[in-house]
């Protein structure tokens, strides 16, 4: 008789097990998100990160557009930290040691590691064009690492990785050319139809929650429409929705304008930003 733990089933059983297990609740969306990563090693490795690329890059300091950058973050984190106060998790943001800098770089980005660790490229400021612009985009980014959405990424490369191996267990007894085709066939479908549209799923919520931020914060929630206006007309490699991780500009325009007035609402609950 075969033992137990050399079964399949033993494998579906414990894999179950450990992701209902390794679950958190969320409090800026009330729900329940993968966690089979260690919150404090996630922050520890993004801290180190944010600083190793802050000494590989350009820092711009000393102008407007910096003092721009600090100001409209600082704004934003204010927004976060009532967010999660009017909830009763102040304490959600206890490890977050935010920063934000301005780097110098012709790419047109800007981005936020979980802890609070945000950088602006100065090639997206044309875009921005002001602080409501910017504060769309530092709303948007925030929201992710207020998401966990790095967490929840990692989280999910586990998953894939922990697919990979059932498949070779169910699979073990197969040629290894029929094995070899499970695994490509895995890889291409675990991606197109799991990795992809959670991906997007994260883009879309964190247009989401980073409107409400923006609400809170006392910018014109419309000024995301605007924004991303811009950014449509400057055009996109053309790569299908399904294939892309981001959701296509009309389908996150066409969200953000019936989210308005979801985010007006939120912070009128919750109190605009002085």
């Amino acid at each position: 008789m075969k033992r137990l733990f050399s079964t399949p089933l033993f494998f579906v059983v414990s894999a179950a097990v450990l992701i209902i297990a390794a679950c958190a609740t969320n409090p800026y969306t009330g729900k329940s998100t993968m966690a089979l990563v260690d919150s404090d090693n996630l922050l520890a490795s993004s801290f180190t990160q944010y600083k190793q690329f802050l000494d590989e890059n350009t820092i711009i300091t000393g102008t407007a557009d910096a003092a721009m950058v600090s100001r409209v973050g600082n704004r934003i984190r204010l927004a976060a930290e009532k967010w999660a106060a009017s909830v009763g998790q102040s304490s959600y943001l206890q490890k977050y040691q935010w920063e934000y800098n301005l780097v110098r770089s012709a790419e047109i980005n800007a981005w936020c590691m979980p802890g609070g660790k945000i950088v602006v490229y100065t090639g997206i400021l044309p875009v921005t064009k002001d602080e409501a612009g910017l504060a769309v985009v530092l709303g948007h980014e925030v929201a992710h690492a207020l998401l966990n959405h790095g967490q929840q990424r990692v989280s999910a490369g586990v998953l894939q990785e922990l697919g990979a191996v059932g498949l070779s267990i169910f699979t073990g007894n197969q040629s290894q050319e029929a094995q070899a085709l499970a695994m490509t066939v895995y890889g291409a479908g675990s991606t197109i139809f799991g990795t992809l549209p959670f991906s997007r799923s994260h883009e879309s919520e964190a247009d989401r929650i980073g409107l409400y931020l923006l609400a809170i914060t006392g910018y014109d929630p419309n000024m995301s429409i605007n924004f991303w206006e811009r950014m449509a007309a400057l055009g996109n490699s053309g790569t299908p929705q399904f294939l892309s991780t981001h959701p296509s500009d009309a389908e996150r325009i066409s969200n953000l304008r019936s989210w308005i007035p979801e985010a007006k609402e939120k912070a009128a609950q919750i109190g605009v930003i002085q």
